[in-house]
């Protein structure tokens, strides 16, 4: 695929996957993932992200990885733009981009550093052979201060570097960043749609989506909403979605780490709209009994609540 049409595509909706296990959380149910992203593809959607922090990427191996991209490159062909998650070692994560593209993925994303000890330097040389090893489309995922705006400047020159997932709650550093970093990317909101309009309104031309897996066609309204410039409709959809985003970041019970409920969220929310969810993995755990059911109220508001009255076009 050529880079021109996977911006093209990262000008929207990106959808990062969820990771189906069976019953016991020990295989994937490869199946059940073919479903799920054809489900999202007969919706509209047309960037697929696999084996990102929403498909559990540090709960899997390399193999299962590399599977996983694999099910989902032969359940949607050529109707979607597949984008696999990478990380780890820069050995780890340039054989991970070999096998993705042996697989027929169209792009990676490198996911962001985890390392406990950085250097300003040594980053930019471990994003530099990442990029320069592949042909790939490159995306680029910033969640921390690590990932720097002078890193994004100079990484962004690459002709395969396509966009950058901005995944930090840091409006006044993205309009920065948008406004000052040359390089011939898509600019994408990563911390999905709570945010999309402020966003959009500073220069993003896309963002991503854990919920638009059980909900897909209320998300890519959200996406027509804001090409639209229709901002009334726009905010209407984003408060429609908020308390299912407000859910995700909370942590669960009995538990004082941030966000722990954020896959698991989603996960619940595919079983509720007839979809397979599945377990997590540990680190994660499944959702308390009072959090699923506030995650069925709130996706019954959202399917029978109403919708747009408006032209997507006006």
């Amino acid at each position: 695929m050529q880079y021109q049409q996977i911006k093209s595509d990262l000008r929207g909706v990106a959808f990062t996957n969820p990771t189906p296990f069976d019953d016991t959380g020990d295989t994937i149910q490869h199946d059940k993932l073919a479903d799920n992203v054809q489900h999202v593809v007969e919706a509209g959607g047309r960037l697929i992200i696999p084996c990102g922090n929403t498909g559990e990427y540090y709960s899997l191996t390399d193999q299962e990885r590399i599977s996983v991209v694999e099910t989902i490159v032969e359940a949607v062909g050529d109707t979607a733009t597949i984008v696999g998650g990478v990380g780890g070692s820069t050995k780890s994560a340039i054989a991970l981009a070999k096998a993705y593209e042996e697989q027929g993925a169209d792009a990676i994303m490198i996911m962001h550093p985890v390392h406990t000890y950085q250097h300003q330097a040594g980053l930019i040389e471990y994003y530099r052979e990442i990029v320069e090893s592949t042909d790939l489309g490159v995306v680029l995922y910033k969640r921390g201060q690590e990932v720097t705006h002078d890193l994004l400047a100079d990484l962004t020159t690459y002709e395969n570097v396509v966009g950058v997932k901005y995944a930090v709650n840091d409006i006044k550093g993205f309009a920065e960043a948008v406004s000052t970093i040359e390089g011939d990317i898509v600019w994408s909101n990563g911390i999905a749609e709570r945010y999309a309009p402020s966003f959009a309104i500073e220069g993003a031309e896309g963002f991503t989506t854990g919920i638009g897996n059980f909900i897909p066609e209320r998300v890519i309204e959200l996406m027509d909403a804001l090409e639209a410039e229709n901002w009334d409709h726009a905010r209407e959809l984003r408060d429609q979605l908020r308390p299912l985003e407000n859910l995700r970041e909370e942590s669960g019970a009995g538990n004082s780490l941030s966000a722990a409920n954020n896959v698991p969220v989603v996960k619940h929310g595919m079983e509720l709209a007839g979809l397979y969810g599945g377990p997590v993995r540990e680190p994660l755990v499944d959702l308390s009994t009072e959090d699923k059911q506030r995650t069925k109220e709130y996706y019954e508001q959202m399917t029978t609540g109403p919708t747009n009255t408006l032209p997507h076009d006006e």
